[in-house]
């Protein structure tokens, strides 16, 4: 199993220290687990020196998750500041294999063996955007035709209903990953997984215990903070990623599991993760 989770900081003198800390942090996290998912890449297209900076801090058998850059999945611009002349605009780059590969992979190239998992995250589509899932998942059927192969792509979806066989079929056809997402309006990753073909790619598996279904971010900021300890323990999502967990093991090392929890699922992703392993018997 590869998870990830938030860590604490090192303070000295009752203090954080600061520059220590970010500079130092990863390699210390690393030294624990074998993954971590970096949101980073979703707001900017990554440097390659960005990229082989965090690569020089891990160990050689660590594997990165990486989320790409929401100029290729989002369809229509929010009304957000970030987007600036763009915002409410139809995004022009949409899906736009070439400029994926240029813009995205070709950075990656020089740490590509410790990629681990591409995560193309898409907010939840309005009917605006997609009359019906149908018209997404052709879409997504071309765009994941044109894109180099090889490399351990992954989809998240925000759009409950469009779990369907056409969704599944499509991914399993380019050997691409459904990523198993907790979060408000999802159904619960037990219910993703026992949707028959949901496990799309025998190789690859992809979870994120990000957030309880029907509970907004902004809910759960406020419940949580300072994500010191378990406020609201999660029997389902424990139970969920533990299944996750011994199905990669029963797959006999032909199957890389990433599990990756926020501290906004129960209050402190550490225990979470804790209680999923030993769940799992893998504690």
């Amino acid at each position: 199993m590869n998870e990830n989770a938030s860590g604490g900081t090192r303070r000295q003198g009752g203090k954080v220290a600061k520059t220590r800390f970010e500079r130092e942090c990863l390699s210390e996290y690393g030294e624990v687990f074998k993954t971590v998912c970096v949101d980073a890449a979703y707001y900017n297209f990554p440097r390659r020196d960005y990229l082989q900076g965090l690569a020089d801090q891990v160990p050689d058998d660590f594997r990165f998750g990486f989320k790409v850059t929401d100029a290729l999945t989002i369809k229509k611009f929010p009304n957000l500041d970030r987007f600036g002349a763009k915002a409410g605009q139809l995004n022009q780059d949409f899906l736009n294999a070439d400029l994926f590969a240029a813009a995205f992979l070709k950075p990656c190239e020089e740490i590509r063996e410790k990629v681990g998992v591409l995560m193309f995250e898409f907010s939840r589509f309005r009917p605006s955007d997609y009359e019906h899932g149908r018209d997404f998942v052709n879409d997504l059927d071309a765009f994941l035709g044109n894109v180099p192969k090889g490399w351990p792509y992954a989809i998240e979806m925000r759009n409950p209903h469009w779990l369907h066989e056409d969704y599944f079929g499509c991914l399993a056809r380019h050997g691409v990953t459904h990523v198993f997402n907790s979060w408000d309006a999802m159904p619960p990753v037990s219910e993703q997984m026992a949707l028959e073909g949901s496990r799309t790619n025998p190789s690859l598996c992809a979870a994120r215990f990000l957030l309880k279904p029907g509970r907004k971010y902004e809910e759960a900021l406020k419940t949580f903070q300072p994500y010191d300890k378990i406020k609201e323990p999660n029997p389902e999502a424990r139970a969920a990623g533990a299944a996750l967990v011994k199905e990669g093991v029963a797959a006999g090392g032909k199957r890389n599991t990433f599990i990756y929890v926020n501290n906004r699922l129960e209050g402190n992703a550490l225990e979470t993760i804790t209680a999923m392993l030993e769940s799992s018997g893998s504690g």
